[in-house]
């Protein structure tokens, strides 16, 4: 069985149509980067995904289970977590209590949830900034909340949206080997990027998207050698 599979997803802004018939299908363990220009429609699939917008067509079935058309946190519950492009923390409220909200969701005493919350701060490296208003923190640090957050929720398939934009180098690499720590721990990871350095040392497979379409998909390695990739990126004469 599949473990997510996406058939023809469309999705319609009035003329826009920002997703355009759009399949393909992600193993269950696997690394899937999902990669393409501005306005390719990457986050518009996630927010598909998750359930923050209802597709016009097509279906996404999760674990033989079709969720299209749920609300985002019946979504949730059924184990696929997110970040967000332009991070979503609580900006007055704590490390720890950022990362509460996520635990709540399976742990129903306040006990529970800040023992579970903690464990997931020091995960990323936060626990030191737990009674920090989140707010407060740097970009690296506020990402690593939210990563930590949607950790707390307990997903099986955990869509992270440019999570090294805006890092330097050495915060890009830390985070790469925290996204391998997660994957390693069993959870499915499918990757909006655009930080290249990121995306191709720890992907297992790459979609690419332009204009709201699927242009291709393969191995990093196949995926950088694609005509069709070099012309999204770099525009006609670039081979020339």
């Amino acid at each position: 069985m599949t473990f997510l599979e996406v058939q023809n997803l469309t999705k319609r802004f009035g003329g826009l149509l920002a997703n355009d018939h759009i399949t393909f299908e992600v193993a269950e363990g696997e690394i899937l980067g999902v990669i393409g220009p501005n306005g390719a429609g990457k986050t518009t699939l996630f927010n598909c995904i998750s359930g923050v917008y209802r597709p016009n067509e097509g279906s996404i079935v999760f674990k033989g289970e079709r969720i299209s058309g749920l609300h985002a946190y019946d979504i949730c519950r059924q184990g696929i977590a997110r970040t967000f492009q332009l991070v979503q923390v609580f900006p007055d409220m704590t490390g720890l209590e950022n990362v509460m909200v996520g635990t709540f969701l399976k742990f129903k005493t306040l006990e529970q949830a800040r023992k579970r919350a903690i464990e997931f701060l020091e995960r990323l490296n936060l626990f030191d900034k737990k009674d920090v208003r989140a707010g407060n923190l740097t970009l690296a640090d506020r990402k690593r909340l939210e990563v930590a957050r949607a950790l707390a929720t307990a997903p099986k398939l955990l869509l992270l949206d440019e999570v090294a934009g805006g890092l330097n180098s050495s915060e890009v690499l830390e985070l790469i080997e925290k996204v391998k720590e997660i994957h390693a721990s069993g959870i499915t990871i499918i990757m909006i990027e655009h930080v290249m350095e990121a995306v191709m040392t720890i992907a297992d497979r790459i979609v690419v998207l332009d204009g709201g379409r699927k242009i291709t998909e393969g191995t990093p390695q196949e995926v950088v050698a694609d005509p069709r990739v070099i012309k999204a990126y770099f525009g006609e004469d670039y081979r020339a």
